[in-house]
Parts: C-alpha cells; sequence; structure tokens
C-alpha cells in the first residue's frame, strides 16, 4: 500500500472567515431590528410630531396620552406571555368590561377591598379554566378564547340586566383614588410592567415560557413544566385585564357594559409591533412598552390631524401598520435563518 492511502482524507473546508462576518453580522442587525425597532420608530415619530405640531409636545397632550388608556396597556403585558408561548388570548376586551363591571360593582356593595379584589379572582379563575382547556384537552387557543370572549361577554350582560344596570362607584370611596389623576395610573402601569420585565427575563418562568415559544416538543423532553406553564400565562393574561377594567372603573367612576370592544387586538397589535413573534419564543416586556406607545402617539396624530374621518381611519392606519410590521418580521426571521 502506497504511503499516500494511509493520509486521511482532508476535511470538507468550512467558510470563510471573511463570508462568515458579513453573515453574522446581517444576524445581529436582524435581531435588533426586530426587538428594538418599535423603540426606534417611536423617537422618530415623536421627534417629527413634536416640530410639526405646537400642541403634540405640550403638557395637556402627553397626559392624555398617558393617562388616559393606561390601564388598557395592561392587556398588552398579559398578552406578551401569552403570544411568547405560541398562544393567544381573544378574551382580554371581554375580561377589562366585566373587571369595570365587578369593580364597580364591590365598590357599591362592599366598598373599596371588595372592589380591588373581586375582579381579579374572577379573572384568575377564568384564566385558569381556559388555560387547563388549552394545555390539558389540547384545544386550540384561537377557538378557547373566542368562547372566553362570548363568556364574559354573556357573564357581563346578565350581571348588568343586559346594560340596564350601571354601577356607579361611591365619590367618597377609596377605591376611586387608584385611577385618579395622570400619574397615579400611569405608576401602577409602569411599577407592572417593570414586574412583568422581570418575571420574563429573572425567573425560570420566563425563561420555560420563551423555551414552550421556540420548540414546545424541546421544551417537553427538557422536563419543563410546559402544562403548567400554559396555565400560568392564561391566569397572569386574564388576572391583568380584570384589574384593568377594575382600575379603569375606578378612573371612569362606573362600570361601562359598552367597554372593552376590540381591545384585544389593540392588546395583540401592540405586541407584535413591540417585536413579539405571533409564532412565540421571542419578544420582550420592553417592546411591548414601546408597542403600545407606538398605537398611542398614531392614535394622538390622527385625532389631532384627521379627525373629520373619525375612528374608521384609525383602524385602517393599525391594520396597514400591523401587517408591514409582521411582514417585517417575515423579512428580518428568514434573514436570520438564512445566515
Amino acid at each position: 500500500m502506497s504511503p499516500s492511502a494511509l493520509r486521511p482524507a482532508p476535511l470538507p473546508a468550512g467558510p470563510a472567515p471573511d463570508a462568515a462576518q458579513p453573515a453574522a453580522l446581517r444576524a445581529r442587525l436582524a435581531s435588533h431590528i426586530q426587538r428594538r425597532g418599535a423603540l426606534a420608530v417611536l423617537v422618530l415619530m415623536v421627534a417629527i410630531a413634536s416640530a410639526t405640531s405646537d400642541t403634540f409636545p405640550t403638557w395637556s397632550n402627553i397626559s392624555s396620552i398617558l393617562g388616559n388608556n393606561a390601564f388598557v396597556w395592561l392587556l398588552a403585558l398579559g398578552m406578551t406571555f401569552v403570544i411568547l408561548t405560541g398562544g393567544i388570548d381573544l378574551s382580554v376586551g371581554s375580561l377589562y368590561a366585566l373587571g369595570g363591571v365587578l369593580g364597580a360593582y364591590g365598590a357599591h356593595t362592599g366598598g373599596a377591598w371588595l372592589a380591588i379584589v373581586l375582579p381579579p379572582a374572577v379573572g384568575a379563575v377564568w384564566g385558569s379554566v381556559q388555560g387547563l382547556l388549552v394545555s390539558r384537552a389540547g384545544m386550540a387557543p384561537f377557538i378557547v378564547t373566542l368562547a372566553g370572549l362570548l363568556g364574559a361577554r354573556g357573564l357581563l350582560q346578565a350581571l348588568t340586566d343586559e346594560g340596564a344596570t350601571t354601577y356607579l362607584v361611591p365619590p367618597g370611596s377609596a377605591f376611586r383614588h387608584l385611577g385618579a389623576g395622570t400619574w397615579t395610573p400611569v405608576l401602577i402601569v409602569v411599577a407592572l410592567f417593570a414586574l412583568g420585565a422581570l418575571l420574563l427575563t429573572r425567573t425560570r418562568f420566563g425563561a420555560t415560557v420563551t423555551a414552550l415559544g421556540g420548540n414546545e416538543n424541546a421544551a417537553t423532553l427538557m422536563g419543563l413544566p410546559v402544562a403548567r406553564t400554559k396555565v400560568l400565562v392564561y391566569v397572569l393574561s386574564a388576572t391583568l385585564a380584570a384589574t384593568a377594567g377594575a382600575l379603569g372603573s375606578a378612573r371612569l367612576g362606573s362600570g361601562v357594559t359598552t367597554i372593552g370592544v376590540g381591545y384585544e387586538l389593540t392588546a395583540i397589535a401592540s405586541v407584535v409591533i413591540g417585536g413579539t413573534l405571533l409564532t412565540g419564543g421571542s419578544g420582550s416586556i420592553g417592546g411591548t412598552a414601546s408597542g403600545v406607545l407606538v398605537l398611542a402617539v398614531i392614535h394622538n396624530l390622527i385625532d389631532h390631524y384627521f379627525s373629520q374621518y373619525g375612528s374608521a381611519f384609525t383602524d385602517t392606519v393599525n391594520g396597514a401598520f400591523l401587517a408591514v410590521v409582521v411582514l417585517a418580521q417575515t423579512l428580518l426571521s428568514r434573514t436570520r435563518q438564512t445566515d
């Protein structure tokens, strides 16, 4: 046998370092755009609006943006955890309205303590049922939470005699102070978003949520509590939605039965605009915060410049903006996978 026959076969050549660097750079750039694109868009929108409008940077306008709908943003916080697992929760808008009625009812009949305890308790039970149906019965989240949407709205109608009864929060109730002014709602929302960020990034539960959305089969093989995590994210989402509704009733002074319609779509749009993938596995609470502020600024600008077209124009812009974001996410995901 010749000496050349004993030589080991040459290993296949890998990608040249010069060729690999641009691919890695593109992947990192795509990741940064996905995670922080909403913040960049928000800063750009605020800068342009401040430069072109005298009323936009005023305190009255800023307080209107931050304070009036602050509690609605809690729906997006809970939705972030659900979407990160690859699920969806369509019931949050109805639970927001139900929580508002329960909060006003509690303040009217039992005082501030009942107004504070009753809505999140009902929300937690509601979320537990939805989570068990998704995780244990294997039902599709879309179907389960759609049924939850209809069920919560039906319970709301039953509690208010089909809208004929409106529960009022007593003017002297301590419960009303939770929704008063501008800074109280904002501080409550900021604190809950901060806790949500810590929960997602600094706990085993948060790591399991992300792993579950990335690959459920792999998460199961790793021994992670997949079923329990699914239940908990729906409990968290429903509890936050009902609590937000109760705080909203404290601000309004009554339980409004017609509120909350379409809020679930706004929450989903905020989460997706903030960079969380609809397929799950990637996203952040900071991105969601940027997403809700982007939509809030868009609504404010439309009200300022295109008020004659009404809410229909706002929905059109929201839909178009969301479609562009989803398309961008798809392209960025393909770039990362290719590289």
